[in-house]
């Protein structure tokens, strides 16, 4: 019996594509089925959380997920990365410089329970696959996923996935923190503002005017919503556009 997305609490946002918003802190997973592999993008923010993706993931991917894309170095989107034993994990270059520790404390300070936090950094994953420009992942069946590297902007290392549009579906951004809906961005001690809002451009161009952009927190936007938040982003940090 074929469950459906719903089914599972996930949003199916294209052909083969979907999400979930995560509790705690809405942080949202992406799903990308091709014919023979599968894409998460993020992991979730512990062992157990990552665990229970994989297997709801699995299960309407028909497969296991054999690729991993990390959009940005922090816990909530990095530390449940050990649950995918055996993926190919991807990341912008330099994400691996965030050490373990430092995500532990983050982890600690947003609320997440000290010995679920030393678990998680103490396993940590860290990306095989470093991405500086951008990496073509093919997963087969005519389905190419393109990874980005697009910061500095919401930290140092952010990477965008793009998912290109097929019969009937459109273009999907994966952001990443780079756009958030559910609340302001977040811009700590990691930002890098100055560029920020050239990185959104750069979201911008790859996905177009028909895309559908998914925000590390909140809900699917579109690219009028993306633009708003540049401009946004720029007047908040006296950038000039």
């Amino acid at each position: 019996m074929t469950v459906t997305w719903e089914e599972l609490g996930w949003e199916r946002v294209a052909t083969g594509v979907g999400r979930c918003r995560l509790p705690g802190w809405d942080c949202t997973v992406g799903l990308v089925v091709g014919e023979g592999r599968a894409l998460l993008v993020d992991a979730g923010s512990s062992l157990a959380e990552g665990a229970r993706l994989r297997m709801r993931a699995e299960e309407l991917a028909g497969l296991r997920v054999t690729d991993l894309a990390l959009t940005h170095p922090h816990f909530d989107h990095v530390l449940g990365a050990a649950a995918f034993a055996g993926a190919e994990v991807y990341a912008a270059v330099g994400a691996d410089t965030v050490t373990a520790d430092e995500l532990r404390a983050d982890a600690i300070r947003c609320g997440l329970d000290e010995t679920t936090a030393t678990e998680a950094a103490e396993t940590l994953v860290r990306p095989r696959h470093p991405v500086s420009g951008e990496w073509t992942l093919d997963l087969g069946g005519g389905r190419q996923v393109l990874l980005a590297n697009v910061g500095p902007g919401h930290t140092a290392h952010d990477l965008a996935v793009l998912v290109p549009a097929g019969p009937g579906s459109p273009e999907v951004v994966f952001c990443g923190d780079l756009v958030e809906e559910s609340g302001e961005p977040q811009a700590g001690p990691d930002a890098v503002p100055s560029h920020w809002p050239a990185a959104l451009d750069r979201l911008l161009d790859l996905g177009g005017e028909d895309a559908l952009y998914v925000p590390g927190h909140g809900a699917v936007v579109d690219a009028t919503f993306v633009r708003a938040q540049r401009d946004a982003l720029a007047a908040r940090f006296g950038v000039s556009l």
